[in-house]
């Protein structure tokens, strides 16, 4: 079976860009949608896209407002963003990333580069499609790719706190073996932090909510701790 293509989102107030991004995107293999603003993009079903090329300056809300928009909603915090912009100050740029791009090209742009761009940003936030060289902890749907700081759940990126983070990988990394909880405070939490036992059980229970179909491998151990059982 042939791989499905990535889905990619180009919103841009200038026609002769969208239509010059959706051809070439769609030459390379890309399946491609547009919005000519902000507004016609949220009433789009935004969470099936795997990348947006977000222009920056559009009439009414601006790209750097439906960024924030997308990295405050769960469903769509995952999806990176490229900005394809004419502001090329430094300022600029910093805004950008701050808000959570992936990258950042400056308008007028090759379409080489953007190809190789989108190319680059799709491979690392693939979460089905580690570097040979990455380690991962996995069970089932559940993936941990330890040097990315990443987490999927039936290959959709979670966005998890270093602490969440830390506190799963542990537990898979030992399936079945029960951490107490002070075991898990020495792990994970800094050495001059005071940490109360309640503390790792928010945690846990943050934890369950977000890996959603495998929260019930982490049981509970009366007495003992948690583990991360199968």
């Amino acid at each position: 079976m042939d791989p499905i293509p990535n889905r990619i989102l180009v919103v841009d107030d200038e026609p002769d860009i969208r239509e010059i991004l959706k051809f070439n995107l769609e030459t390379y293999g890309y399946t491609v949608d547009t919005a000519c603003s902000a507004e016609e993009a949220f009433g789009k079903s935004l969470s099936s896209f795997q990348l947006i090329l977000l222009d920056v300056m559009m009439g009414g809300m601006s790209g750097f407002e439906m960024a924030q928009k997308l990295k405050q909603d769960r469903s769509t915090a995952h999806i990176p963003i490229i900005f394809l912009t004419a502001l090329d100050s430094e300022n600029d740029t910093v805004s950008g990333f701050n808000l959570g791009a992936d990258d950042y090209i400056s308008k007028p742009f090759s379409i080489r580069e953007l190809i190789v761009r989108v190319r680059v940003v799709l491979r690392r936030t693939d979460p089905t499609t580690p570097s040979a060289s990455e380690e991962t902890l996995s069970y089932e749907g559940l993936v941990i790719y330890p040097e990315r700081k990443e987490v999927a759940v039936d290959g959709q990126t979670v966005a998890f706190t270093k602490t969440e983070f830390e506190l799963l990988a542990t537990l898979l990394r030992a399936p079945g073996h029960v951490f107490s909880r002070q075991e898990l405070i020495n792990k994970i939490w800094p050495k001059d932090v005071l940490v109360l036992n309640r503390t790792v059980d928010v945690n846990i229970t943050r934890l369950r909510k977000k890996i959603g179909p495998y929260a019930s491998c982490l049981q509970t151990r009366l007495g003992y701790g948690y583990s991360f059982t199968p």
